[in-house]
């Protein structure tokens, strides 16, 4: 069975903020960030891709991620048995484990 992707109104709040950023330093770039996104999503969706522990305490609590390749970014996911649950779409190197108290929600 195939589990849905359900992603938090935060994490889809933070991508759209990350693309706007883009959009404004290269036009068109926004635009690819959001694609990067959906291809990640499918992936998800499609179970085709392994997650990576999140490491420290978040990763005790089942906090997954899935390493966007053409930027920065994190896509941080809590698995469920029916669903992922995308938490946060995360800088890398910013503002290091802001989305922690997410993972529980």
């Amino acid at each position: 069975m195939q589990r849905a992707v359900k992603v938090l109104d935060a994490a889809a709040e933070e991508a759209a903020e990350a693309a706007a950023w883009y959009e404004r330093q290269r036009e068109g770039l926004g635009i690819e960030l959001l694609k990067t996104v959906d291809a990640a999503l499918d992936l998800l969706e499609g179970e085709i891709v392994p997650l990576t522990p999140v490491p420290g305490f978040a990763g005790k609590r089942g906090a997954n991620r899935l390493v966007l390749n053409r930027c920065p970014y994190s896509v941080i996911i809590r698995e469920q048995a029916t669903e992922f649950i995308v938490v946060a779409f995360a800088h890398q190197s910013r503002r290091p484990g802001y989305w922690r108290n997410r993972v529980s929600t």
